[in-house]
């Protein structure tokens, strides 16, 4: 489950609350106060909560758990404008580049905090002295960089429209697209390249960054999506990014998109492009996938099993939160709430940064260490003994039995990300890395079928072009458009949903009354069914 912390504020008048005035702030632009001691005191306070939220923030399991007092009191000074600059100084000066979860926790911060005046951007953009030089320092300080443009990232896509347009000024463009040079910290570069895509989302700011970008001989990006097959995981993670930003953002003539030459050749099993949560990014060879959303986007594979033993890998890329297992066509995401596989009864999943089992929205502890970049997580599924037996680099846990109490066929691999969070899943294609000893398993790749079309991941530009130039077949159903209507919903009695759709609404999207039955149609021969 995806930390996903309310908005309370301590009580007013209790110790918590903290009156913070501009004046209390000015120290940090270099003026001098008869305040400066009051200020830097209140500095290194917020100093102290910041890292207090991050040390306690892999602890919070629970949706509804109430948030850690350390973050109830960076509420409380972030709620003035004044205060909410202490705030972002302080995320960005202390986080440490090594923590795994650092940029996440600087998310979360920043979306339950009041949305900044175009004043306050101004004014910490002025603090930060962004230029595309002060970008060329970025290897002597990568914390710092790579905490700012974290920061810029988050702020960009809080405020988009004319808000992002006026945060993007020549100088920060400047220093986020100097900070994508090869000889940078790859930290730096992953989060400069994150946080151009953020701003991207605005037109106006898309094409200023795509006519920066190619305004030198060589478009950096093209550099650094060569990353993609790179030993170093961070590396990694900088060439999946440019990559996707040349794909579906800053599209360069004369390049290829990625799908046209990805090879597929014996790929029978692949994460499912077409059955994820919106913002989560799949590679062009449909293996792997990644979240640089603050949402907590899933994924389930294209191959369901119901019966035998089945077995799939996937290789830790980043070390947060992420649910890895199984999860049937009953369960649902709901990425903004932070539910994902294994917050349902239907689902069952593994948590190697929080160290946990996650089943029905319940976690219970495991003994495995923590997972580091380059593990390799296995999941078995045994739906002949009816349980899930998950290893990591080998060694296995004890079997998980819960999840057969609601299903006991339809599963699919499936995983559930948090912000900055990405994986690569191996389902046989080729050799695994730990399979299991002495169990006659099975791998999806050997049994499972894809036509070349269903291959194909699209950049999602052309993917929605082609949703509005196609022609929708007389009777298809009216959500997805592929599949032929032919459930009736009960008791309200509307019709036009295929039984994919169907069994993933809770309430009619029609009448919006709640859904106790679904009824095949009745379909005579050669008689056109009504959809509407």
């Amino acid at each position: 489950m995806g930390s996903c912390c309310c908005k309370a504020q301590p009580e007013p008048g209790g110790n918590d609350d903290m009156i913070i005035e501009r004046r209390q702030i000015e120290f940090i632009t270099g003026s001098d106060t008869e305040d400066s001691i009051n200020s830097i005191v209140l500095s290194a306070v917020t100093d102290k909560y910041v890292l207090d939220t991050l040390a306690v923030i892999r602890t919070l399991v629970d949706n509804d758990q109430e948030p850690p007092p350390s973050m109830l009191k960076l509420h409380t000074i972030a709620d003035q404008e004044a205060g909410w600059l202490v705030v972002v100084r302080s995320m960005v000066q202390v986080i440490p580049l090594q923590d795994p979860l650092g940029p996440a926790v600087i998310t979360l911060l920043l979306d339950d905090c009041p949305l900044p005046s175009k004043e306050t951007v101004v004014h910490l953009c002025k603090f930060f002295e962004l230029s595309s030089e002060k970008a060329e320092d970025g290897w002597k300080d990568p914390q710092q960089h790579r905490n700012i443009c974290v920061v810029l990232g988050c702020i960009a896509e809080k405020l988009a429209g004319p808000a992002s347009i006026a945060l993007l000024t020549h100088n920060t463009l400047q220093y986020l697209v100097a900070q994508l040079n090869e000889e940078n910290h790859p930290c730096v570069i992953l989060f400069a390249l994150i946080a151009l895509e953020k701003f991207a989302q605005t037109s106006e700011n898309k094409t200023s960054i795509s006519q920066c970008l190619g305004s030198g001989i060589t478009n950096p990006l093209r550099k650094l999506e060569s990353w993609m097959d790179h030993t170093d995981y961070v590396h990694c993670q900088v060439g999946f990014c440019a990559q996707w930003c040349l794909d579906n953002l800053f599209i360069c003539e004369g390049r290829p998109y990625s799908y046209e030459n990805v090879d597929t050749s014996h790929l029978n099993a692949m994460l499912n492009s077409n059955d994820v949560s919106e913002y989560l990014k799949i590679s062009p060879d449909g293996l792997q996938a990644r979240c640089d959303a603050s949402s907590f986007e899933s994924v389930r594979c294209t191959f369901q099993v119901d019966s035998g033993i089945w077995y799939y890998e996937a290789t830790i890329i980043t070390a947060g939160v992420m649910q890895i297992g199984w999860a049937t066509k009953d369960s649902k995401f709901l990425n903004h709430e932070g539910y994902g596989i294994g917050d349902d009864e239907f689902s069952v999943a593994y948590d190697g940064c929080r160290q946990l089992f996650w089943h029905n929205a319940q976690s219970e502890s495991h003994v495995h260490p923590s997972w580091k970049p380059g593990d390799v997580l296995g999941s078995l599924l045994d739906l002949t003994n009816a349980e899930v037996i998950f290893y990591l680099n080998g060694d296995p846990l004890p079997p998980l039995t819960q999840v057969f109490r609601n299903a006991t066929c339809g599963f699919f691999a499936a995983a559930s990300f948090m912000s900055f969070q990405q994986c690569e899943f191996n389902f046989g294609r080729k050799a695994f890395l730990y399979p299991p000893k002495d169990v006659p398993f099975q791998s999806f790749n050997d049994h499972a079928y894809l036509k070349e079309k269903d291959k194909i991941i699209l950049p999602r530009h052309i993917k929605l072009q082609k949703l509005r130039a196609m022609s929708v077949e007389e009777g298809a159903c009216t959500l997805c458009f592929d599949e032929r209507a032919s459930i009736t919903l009960l008791p309200c009695g509307h019709r036009g949903f295929c039984e994919r759709c169907a069994l993933q609404l809770e309430i009619c999207p029609m009448c919006r009354r709640n859904i106790e039955e679904r009824q095949e149609l009745e379909v005579k021969p050669d008689v056109k069914e009504d959809v509407t």
